[in-house]
């Protein structure tokens, strides 16, 4: 496991930093993923103050789950699927903060586990503009 105390502003533009719950390996599960499919380095920050964090970053409460990643300014709340993750960098729709998948369910990115059947779950684009469905999975 990865923990630095790196001030975000201190990191480069170019890394994504994951803000984590400590006792969460989901999210280190998650964060190898992103790590294989962008070419830069992820920073993984054990936060105990991660729901303030959160808070701040703008994430609605109902939408919260275990790490918080910032990539390029946007929030991504959660095991959002890398696609979608690329999809709403490339788009950066009006309105939109960033992406939250709520909980943890299994199937999403970092929660796949081996004889469970996947959850439906729906990814959640959030921020000034409200929030609505971005991209549904398992369905």
């Amino acid at each position: 496991m990865l923990a630095f105390a790196i001030p975000s502003a201190a990191m480069a533009a170019a890394d994504i930093a994951v803000h984590r719950d400590p006792g969460c390996g989901c999210c280190e599960k998650w964060a190898n993923q992103v790590r294989q499919q962008f070419a830069r380095r992820v920073v993984i920050i054990d936060d105990l103050q991660r729901v303030a964090f959160q808070r701040a970053k703008g994430v609605p409460g109902r939408l919260s789950s275990c790490h918080t990643a910032i990539v390029d300014g946007m929030v991504f709340e959660g095991h959002v699927p890398i696609a979608d993750m690329k999809r709403v960098l490339a788009q950066r729709p009006r309105g939109v903060a960033g992406l939250a998948v709520a909980g943890m369910p299994m199937g999403s990115p970092g929660m796949e586990v081996r004889g469970q059947a996947p959850q439906p779950y729906n990814v959640i684009a959030f921020g000034p503009g409200g929030e609505k469905v971005f991209a549904r999975h398992g369905r």
